[in-house]
């Protein structure tokens, strides 16, 4: 409460200063007035892949599926997959525009420089998990919402983390190349292939993606702890066996698999560095779904090189896309993917789903489910301090 008292204090007096300078902060209001609405969608680009399922909403082509439902009602939705840089399309229709949709999976970094410029802007919606990509002090201090999909894509990440798990564990993805550069060299992949049974499984945070991980991780009959910031109600605490670790330092040299389940905030960006690593026992499993700007990038090169860590296993980088030249693409002991865990097809009707009824609430002047809400009202999300 100390921090979100804190938090808000400066974000008041940041409001207060921009009003001396003659801004408008603090006074843009949720609901929509009368008339037309630009809303711009940010989609990652599926081209030919776009028409092989019509369920493939997440995409720039099908745009969530929103496209006809918001023109009949008088509303102009402008989609692109264009994001970066001073001359991209999104900068084009960043003064005028009343709602920018995002996706974790193909970011539009929303800057305070963006959020100055943008004058009208009310809402900004996140489809899917994780609204990082914004600067949520700066869109406090404007008076904007930002909101997310709460709980639409937690079964596909936590799902993705316990493939990943096995992956590593059974050091799947060397046989895998052997069969593609017709190879046969059993021994090879055995010498550090395990079973996940018996292992101790620690995640840091046990949110809804970390809860549901847990769950699904009982029945290999792991050792499974947890680090959070708060416990666990009782009941789910003795559902999955886990045990509280107050002291994440403490825990991390007991766990053979660490799996990162945690917001990026200020506090938490870069917290993986070469020391926090070093902590951890030889030969330690990492995943990484939440963020990969938790990660100090350097030091997750040297402890896979040096075998410190066995294994690195995520979908997150830092920033998205990853530039050709990313390290993560080229060091050892990697099963690395573009940014996929949580925009699976039954993920994609989930939040498209959602972002419609927030869009839908937006229009009426409603509030929108609780748990959606990341910034409202200048305040913001408390896993976001």
């Amino acid at each position: 409460m100390a921090m979100k008292r804190a938090a808000a204090s400066a974000i008041r007096a940041f409001a207060a200063s921009s009003e001396i300078s003659g801004s408008s902060l603090l006074t843009r209001d949720l609901h929509a007035s009368a008339g037309s609405k630009k809303i711009v969608g940010v989609f990652y680009k599926a081209n030919k892949y776009a028409a092989l399922n019509p369920n493939f909403l997440g995409c720039a082509e099908n745009a969530l599926g929103i496209r006809d439902w918001l023109e009949s009602q008088g509303h102009q939705y402008v989609v692109t997959d264009d994001k970066e840089g001073p001359d991209c399309e999104l900068e084009k229709h960043i003064p005028d525009l009343h709602v920018l949709i995002t996706t974790p999976f193909h970011p539009a970094y929303v800057t305070a420089e963006r959020i100055k410029k943008a004058k009208n802007l009310q809402l900004l919606l996140t489809a899917g998990i994780g609204s990082d990509h914004i600067d949520l002090n700066a869109a406090a201090a404007a008076g904007l919402t930002v909101a997310e999909v709460t709980g639409s894509n937690t079964v596909s990440v936590a799902e993705d983390e316990l493939m990943r798990i096995l992956i590593l564990v059974r050091n799947f993805l060397p046989g895998y190349h052997q069969v593609i550069k017709g190879e046969w060299d059993v021994a090879s992949i055995a010498y550090r292939a395990y079973d996940l049974e018996g292992k101790t499984v620690g995640t840091i945070g046990a949110g809804r993606i970390g809860k549901l991980l847990l769950q699904r991780l009982k029945p290999f009959n792991c050792n499974l702890l947890y680090h959070d910031r708060l416990k666990m109600d009782p009941d789910m605490e003795n559902q999955t066996g886990a045990k509280f670790e107050e002291d994440l330092d403490a825990m991390l040299p007991k766990c053979d698999i660490v799996v990162m389940n945690t917001p990026l905030t200020e506090k938490t960006r870069g917290m993986f560095d070469k020391e926090r690593i070093a902590k951890m026992k030889r030969g330690v499993l990492i995943v990484n779904n939440a963020r990969g700007a938790l990660m100090d990038t350097q030091a997750v090169v040297d402890a896979c090189s040096s075998g410190h860590v066995a294994g690195y296993s995520g979908d997150v980088w830092y920033p998205q896309p990853a530039p050709k030249d990313h390290p993560w693409r080229y060091m050892p002991n990697q099963a690395m993917t573009p940014h996929i865990s949580g925009t699976t097809i039954d993920g994609q009707i989930r939040y498209a789903a959602g972002t419609k009824d927030m869009l839908d609430r937006y229009f009426k002047g409603e509030d929108f489910p609780a748990q959606n809400y990341i910034v409202k009202e200048g305040e913001i999300a408390s896993q976001y301090l």
